[in-house]
């Protein structure tokens, strides 16, 4: 970037830079909690969840301290909860070191969850270090500026964009405001499908504007076919309790509460995966009751349909649950004291999920 667009964008920054609660006070904890949220997930959605967060785990001592079952059940809803028990484990290494975080790139990349875009985000704006924080806005800012048409979601892109941007921003008197500016300015004005081409501050230094179309960059690959699985779940009362079993650590969704159920195998139907299920995960039988609802749900690379039903125990006396997972029999009033995938959630609310409880 010419010194005369850094000027400008800075000065644009200056003015008009997003009020956003980390912000206000960018000590190194509350750096790295909202960067770590902030991956593959929205502003928007990130601010309440922040403030929750830093409320209850002020500091690095305060959540290295706190059972992992509070962090994922104040977690809950912000999605990929891998991030959430990352923040935790790096906390508590973070403890171990003597409690202070490292200014160095490369010392913070070799704490849990913390990987390079990251590491120079903590570094450069929680202690001023100039290092390039290369996001998908940057990448497309920079895209645009220099009519880049390569692929920009490919590592040796993001790599140029990072050496290119390493050399300037070791010119800059604020390494903090340069890296946030850029981040402010593809959130802000240079948006992916309309770009505010009349506000932008690098309008007369951009070659995508020059060109006339703007929108042609970055290249983008072509989209895949998000891929659907067909899932069931049992809602298994006893006595005006649910059973409930906890995710493994290792799985996706990693110490989540959740229901026995799974995938459909081929030629199965929803009822019988349940029955088969149920028996595979628990060593209960069942007997199929009601169906409480068909919930649909987007994770990131795959879309599920979920048939959740209710469902009896078929043996008579206390049940016995052969499971190696941890699991629990709980009240309707103790559901909210377990974190759930937000799937589970839609469950919840539908109509005659809370008459199992009273049966």
């Amino acid at each position: 970037m010419e010194t005369a667009a850094v000027k400008s964008m800075l000065a644009w920054y200056r003015e008009h830079q997003r009020v956003l609660p980390w912000r206000s006070l960018p000590t190194p904890y509350r750096v790295l909690v909202s960067e770590v949220m902030l991956q593959q997930t929205q502003v928007a959605t990130v601010m309440p969840y922040f403030e929750r967060f830093v409320q209850t785990f002020p500091d690095f001592a305060a959540l290295a301290a706190a059972d992992i079952e509070a962090v994922l059940k104040l977690w809950e809803g912000l999605g990929y909860y891998s991030r959430a028990r990352r923040l935790h484990a790096c906390a508590q290494q973070v403890m171990e070191n003597g409690g202070e975080l490292s200014d160095d790139p490369t010392e913070l990349a070799r704490l849990p969850g913390i990987g390079p875009y990251t590491a120079a985000a903590i570094a450069s704006i929680a202690f001023g270090r100039p290092y390039p924080a290369v996001d998908g806005n940057v990448l497309r800012v920079q895209a645009r500026l220099l009519a880049d048409d390569g692929d920009v979601s490919s590592q040796s892109a993001r790599r140029r964009v990072y050496e290119r941007l390493l050399a300037v921003i070791r010119q800059t008197p604020d390494p903090s405001a340069f890296n946030q500016a850029q981040m402010d300015l593809g959130a802000m004005v240079c948006l992916p499908r309309q770009p505010l081409c009349d506000e932008c501050p690098l309008r007369a230094f951009c070659r995508a504007f020059a060109s006339g179309e703007p929108t042609v960059y970055p290249r983008r690959p072509e989209r895949r076919v998000t891929p659907r699985m067909h899932v069931a779940v049992g809602l298994i009362f006893h006595r005006g309790r649910l059973l409930i079993l906890r995710r493994s650590e290792d799985q996706m969704l990693g110490g989540l509460w959740e229901f026995p159920g799974g995938k459909l195998e081929s030629g199965e139907t929803p009822t019988q995966a349940v029955e088969r299920e149920v028996r595979e995960e628990t060593g209960l039988t069942v007997e199929i009751g009601a169906l409480v609802g068909v919930i649909r749900h987007a994770y990131s690379h795959f879309r599920i349909t979920m048939h959740a039903y209710r469902c009896r125990l078929a043996e008579v006396g206390e049940p016995v649950v052969a499971c190696e997972r941890p699991h629990a029999w709980v009240i309707a009033e103790d559901l909210p004291k377990y974190a759930f995938p937000k799937a589970n959630h839609k469950i919840f609310a539908c109509d005659g999920f809370a008459e199992g409880f009273q049966e």
